[in-house]
């Protein structure tokens, strides 16, 4: 608990850049993908926060483009029957928005 505590001060203290390349790094290392998954979903919002509404609205644009294309690229008949289920669950859990 103690060691907790000393190692949140000495985050606080580090400058904003520090803590993203700390961050990132450690994602890279642990093949964290929710880490980048959720840094995704926070950008547009962080991007309003700081004022910048264009680039908030540009932002989802992009992700979802780039997210799209991602998928898109994966022309693996066995990966997309494997994640056939995943498909299902999502049109299922949205079926008023169809």
């Amino acid at each position: 608990m103690v060691r907790n505590m000393a190692q949140q001060q000495d985050l606080d203290v580090l400058d904003t850049e520090e803590l993203r390349e700390r961050a990132l790094e450690l994602a890279r290392r642990k093949w964290d993908l929710r880490f980048f998954w959720k840094l995704l979903g926070l950008i547009p919002a962080a991007e309003a926060m700081a004022g910048n509404q264009e680039a908030s609205k540009a932002s989802v644009a992009q992700l979802s483009g780039f997210v799209y294309e991602a998928l898109s690229a994966e022309n693996d008949p066995g990966v997309q029957e494997a994640l056939r289920p995943v498909y299902i669950e999502y049109l299922k859990e949205h079926a008023d928005d169809v």
